[in-house]
This record gives C-alpha cells, structure tokens and sequence, in this order.
C-alpha cells in the first residue's frame, strides 16, 4: 500500500492542465450568511439562539471517505467511537454512557426524515458519508420541536436543488488504502425548475486492523424533489446490505502485547474468532416529506415513513437472529405573520414513531445457529406533541417551546409458557419546555441564552439489553440545561468564532455495564453533574485567487467537560464526585486548510484526546492520545469535467490508542485498539 501511496503523489505533484479557476472555498467563510434549520428557526448562523454547529461540504471532504467520524469528532462537544469499523457511536456532550454500541439519546433525522426508530435506537453506520452534502449538530436537551432527548440532534441533509434549465450530472470515484480498503462510488443527479432526482450506489470493503474485524457495506439510495405549484415532495429511499465483523474488547495487557489480536477465549467463554462474532444488516427505508403553502401566512409539513432491519448477530455466548419493523408519521402547522420590524412564528405538531422487534436467540456453535434460548416479541412507540412560539424583533430574538412527551414498551417471552400477560412500561405525562433569548450586540456578533428541560427514557435497547433481562425498573434520565454563548464574526469576517458555556444537572443517568459473559446491562446512576465550556474558531490568513498560495485558513476546537457524578451509589460502592465514565476532561481540536492558484490542496487534522475513564470507580483510565491526520490531492477541471485526485494519512504519528472502549467491561477488557499509521488515495470524476 505504501508504494501505491506515494505512485499517488507524484501523480499530484507532476503538472497537469487545468483551468485558471478559483477552487471551492474551503471550509465556510460566509459562514455568517447560512441559514440555520434547527427548532425551525430560519436565521441566519450569527443570530439563531441556539448551540449548533454547522458542517458544510468542505468540511466533509476534509477526510477519507469512508466514514463521518473524524467530520463529528471535529465538532466541539461532540465524540464519535470506533469500536470496529462499522460498529459506531455518537456523544454530544457525553452521552455514550448508554451507548455501547448504535447511537442512543441522539436523535437523528436525514432531509427531515426520522433515521431514530421506536425504540429510540439509530444505525447511523447505514449512511454513506458520500451521501451527505452538508449538517447541522444541535447540542443539549432539544425538547419542544424534537421531542424527549438530553445528548442533542442530529441533522444530516443532501436534497438536491431545483436549477433553472435541464440539467444532468454523472459521478464515479474509487478509493484505495491500507488493510485491503476499497471504496467504490457512483451517481446520477438530474435537475430542472420542478425536479430533481439522486441515485447513488456505493460499496466500502475492508479487512481492518484486528483480527475478526472486517466489514462489507454495499449502499444504494434514491433522493428526490419536485414541487407542484404550493407543494413540494421529497422521497428519501435507501437500501443498505451490511457486515462486520466485532472482535470484542481486550485488556490493557493484551492491548499492550498484540494490539491487532481479537477477543481470545477466557475459562468457558469463547474466543471471538472461534464464535466468528458479526453483525449482518440489511434495511431497507422510505420517507416522504411533503409541504403546503397553504396561504402566506401558513403552511404545513408531513412525512411518513417505513423500514425494515433484519439483523443476525453470532456473539460469543449466543446467535441473535433480530427482524424490527418501523414505522412513523410527524406533522407540523406553521403561521408566520410580520408587522412592521416583529416577525411571529407559531409551530404546532407531534411525532409518531413505532417499532416491533422480534428477537430469537440462539446457541453459537462456532458462527452456527445452534438450539433456541429464547425467543422475544416487542412492542415500542413513543410519540410528542409540541407548540413553539418565536418572536422576532429588531435586534431580540425569543423562541419558547413546550413538548408532551410519551413513551411506551411491551414484551413477551414466546418460549415461556408461564408468561400468560405481557410486561409494559411506560413514562408518560412529561412536559419539557425550552427557552432561548438572542440579541445582536453587533451587526456581526451575537449573544444568546438558552434554558431548557431535557428528558430521555430508555431505549427498547437498554430496557432489553444483550443479557436477555426486561429491566423495567430502569428510570428516565431528566435534567434541566442552562446556557449562554456568543458568536459572530470579526476583522471583516476573517476570524469566525463560537464561545459557549452551559450547566447540565442530569439525574437517573443511564450507565452501561457488562457482566461475565460480556453481555451489556444499564443502572440508573443518580445524577451527574455536566458542565462544560466549547469553544470554535476559524481564522482565514490569507486569501487572494492570483497569488501561488490561494488560500490558507487555520481553524480549531477546544472542549473542557469535567463532568462528576453528583449522587451515584451503587450496592457498597459510593461513586459520588467521580469523573463520569467514558468522557474525557477536555478534547482539542485543530487543522490547517491550504490551496493553491492551480489547485492543489492540503488538509491537516489534529484530534487531541485527554486521558478517558473506563470505569465508575475511576480507577482504570484510557491514556490520552493524539490523532493527526493528513489530506492532500489537486482538482483539474477541463470544460464540464472535474477531477479530484487525492491520497492522505492517518494516525500519522502512530500512536497506540483505543478509539471506542467498552466503559465499566468485566475483567478490565476496555480496549478496541485503532489502526496503526495508515494510508489511502482515491479519484473521483464527475461530468
């Protein structure tokens, strides 16, 4: 790989005819000018009152393309993990502690559409990175538009627009890298005044760094809009066939000796290569977002949607064979009215979303189905209603809401002739409201203040965890947010930033735990105390189309989260005033974005992690750690053609970390070691 790496660069070096075009800019330097979708705001960044972080295209193709971890990880606040590739999780200001695997306690929605099902779970690693064109990351209880939730939102985007006349577009790229890496894209876009329609097809394979950690995803999706008179349609449609393989978590011992190794055997639990523990997925989805413009003052939106997950999971004390059934409708009425210098918006609605899941588990006799264990039926809805009121005038901006919130598991066990009625939970009647207050202090510079109530409860998942128990005693996680922040731009919009610092009281925190046989279960903690200051800047040195360098920014994120728990105590153990398992005390982010006149590019990523506890007694910690990570690659364009030639690094420094543990694991197996220094290159064409 190594001599295919740097073939790659002297390719780019070498002189290449081009067009004297200005590249794409890199990252988003009218960040000041893009409009902010969250709580439906519809405010330009600066001056929506709310903690959101935008993430553009740029900021996409800063990395390989192969997964959106090192895009999130940029983000201040937010940590994604790596178990084993394919196998993610998603932390906006701390939340994996519930998280030992999927994304949990962060909802998720894609062109508006729901990605979160029933059970309050989202497979995150069903997209493609290719397939999104931009993102917003919304931090906190989101309350009143979205619902229950304390980790935040979600708000991944890729609608093609509508183009005054007739056009057509074809894509292809292929990417090549260390560990037998072969990413294969292509697509179809075509554009008229009243239509636009996506097909994209892609496939990513890799035998991984460890062993038992390979993983096959073959993706195909269709996305389209049109619009007839006051109404537009967009169709969200994806099929995704995915494996991977999981090797399970090692001690720091065996970390230490073979980073590479999977999970060995230990007394009567097998080894993770001897069970050839893996995930299969295939889903298959459908949304539809439809609007109205039903006068000028009010307008309406709808979606509903279906999917299908069938999964088969050989662990290693067990073969789960999963089939879940989503289905969901939401609805909202908007009203919006200006007089003089007031804008108003009224926003009502609610949202349905339902899952049935039926789970068998089975004997693993070595990745083979052997007799059943048992065999599971449930039954998760969860639904809110909301009302949120926003006001507009001058320099203040007021948005207020309110949610009704509701949620509701049932289960039986099919193989147990005893269970005549079946076990429910629920957590109903829990209102969560959300304030948040914006003022202009300058035509380029913000402030805004947020107070919000944010409610999570459990997850089908976590109320049914992998030791195969109904916990209905486990409680909602609730607590109330406070925030304030500014942001805005200065010296003539060369230097953005985004300053907040927010005080979160969580109680009945959801922890994971795993017992002998590495089975996940979850307790409710007591309460923790989250507070934290995030801290975003980007700064363009120098920026001038006729000079050799073009363009050259430096940007950089910093996270201070010294979170404890504030009343945890667990049997004899009192975890009181303890550093809240799985967050690190602060994360640093920081990168280099250089172009020049005739495009060639270079992307430099620096990801700096403080020491992680692995555990509530605090007494094993992860080591800190440093990821930097390089891109470079040059853009030629010749009339409608352009080519993207790339290749990069990661873990440059070759350092030996853990990117995704496993937080309080029985007998210390905390570790799933990332790849040492490794390479890739790749092209992409499009016409």
């Amino acid at each position: 790989m190594k001599k295919y790496f740097y073939f790659i660069v002297l390719v780019i070096v070498q002189k290449a005819t081009a067009q004297n075009e200005a590249l794409p800019t890199f990252g988003n330097d009218t960040l000041q000018d893009v409009t902010v979708h969250a709580f439906m705001l519809n405010k330009k960044w600066k001056d929506a009152p709310v903690a959101v972080a935008l993430i553009s295209q740029a900021d996409i193709q800063r990395s390989a393309p192969t997964s959106l971890l090192p895009v999130l990880n940029a983000v201040a606040g937010v940590r994604m993990e790596e178990r084993s590739p394919g196998s993610y999780r998603l932390s906006i200001r701390g939340s994996t502690l519930r998280s030992p695997f999927g994304v949990r306690n962060v909802k998720v929605y894609w062109n508006d559409i729901p990605l979160t099902d029933g059970g309050g779970n989202t497979y995150l690693n069903l997209v493609d990175v290719r397939q999104i064109n931009n993102a917003e990351v919304i931090k906190g209880p989101s309350s009143s538009v979205y619902g229950a939730g304390t980790g935040g939102v979600l708000l991944l985007n890729s609608v093609p627009s509508f183009t005054s006349k007739n056009q057509s577009h074809f894509n292809v790229g292929i990417t090549g890298g260390s560990y037998g890496l072969f990413v294969q894209n292509a697509g179809y876009t075509y554009q008229n005044k009243q239509f636009t329609s996506l097909l994209q097809q892609s496939h990513l394979q890799s035998n991984s760094y460890r062993q038992q950690s390979a993983v096959r995803r073959d993706t195909y999706n269709w996305i389209a809009k049109w619009q007839t008179g006051s109404q537009i349609f967009d169709v969200l449609a994806f099929y995704t066939n995915m494996y991977y393989q999981t090797p399970g978590g090692l001690t720091l011992a065996e970390m230490l000796k073979n980073p590479t190794a999977a999970r060995p055997a230990t007394g009567t639990t097998p080894g993770a290569v001897e069970q050839k523990s893996a995930i299969y997925d295939k889903t298959a989805f459908a949304g539809i977002h439809h609007s109205i413009q039903i006068n000028s003052s009010l307008s309406a939106v709808s979606v509903v949607l279906v999917n299908d997950n069938v999964i088969t999971n050989p662990f290693l004390t067990k073969y789960e064979n999963r089939d879940e059934i989503n289905t969901g409708i939401s609805s909202k009425l908007i009203y919006q009215h200006k007089i003089g210098n007031a804008a108003l918006q009224w926003v009502n609605g609610g949202e349905w979303l339902y899952n049935h899941s039926r789970i068998d588990d089975y004997v693993n006799n070595g990745g083979v189905q052997g007799n059943v264990q048992f065999k599971d039926n449930l039954f998760a809805s969860q639904w809110y209603v909301f009302s949120q009121l926003q006001l507009s005038w001058k320099k203040i901006t007021l948005n207020a809401g309110v949610s009704f919130n509701n949620q509701q598991l049932q289960y039986r066990r099919l193989t147990d002739s005893t269970m005549l009625h079946d076990l429910s939970t629920q957590n109903q009647q829990v209102f969560t409201p959300r304030f948040s207050l914006g003022y202009q202090l300058t035509s380029s510079v913000s402030w805004y203040a947020i107070a919000a109530k944010g409610f999570s409860p459990p997850t089908l998942a976590e109320f049914f965890p992998q030791d195969r128990i109904f916990h209905s005693k486990l409680k909602a996680e609730y607590g109330w947010n406070i925030e304030s922040g500014i942001k805005g731009s200065a010296w003539n919009n060369s230097l953005q930033f985004d300053v907040a610092a927010y005080h979160f009281q969580l109680q009945n925190a959801i922890v994971m735990r795993v017992n002998a046989q590495g089975a996940q279960y979850f307790v409710n903690s007591g309460g923790a105390l989250e507070k934290g200051i995030e801290v975003t800047g980007k700064y363009r040195l120098w920026q001038k189309a006729s000079a050799f360098i073009s363009q050259f920014n430096i940007w950089g994120s910093f996270s201070y989260q010294p979170y404890y728990f504030s009343d945890y105590k667990q049997g004899n153990n009192n975890y009181t005033g303890n550093a809240v398992t799985g967050v690190p005390k602060h994360i640093t982010n920081a990168g280099i974005d250089m172009a020049t006149k005739n495009k060639y590019y270079l992307h430099l990523l620096l990801n700096a992690t403080a020491a992680i506890p692995l555990n509530d007694g605090n007494t094993n910690y992860a080591n800190a750690y440093q990821n930097l990570q390089l891109k470079m690659g040059r853009y030629i364009h010749w009339k409608q053609a352009k080519l993207n030639i790339f290749c990069g690094i990661d873990n440059l420094l070759n350092q030996n970390y853990s990117l995704g543990n496993d937080i309080n694991a029985f007998g210390g197996r905390y570790y799933n070691p990332a790849p040492s220094r490794n390479y890739y290159a790749g092209i992409n064409f499009s016409w």
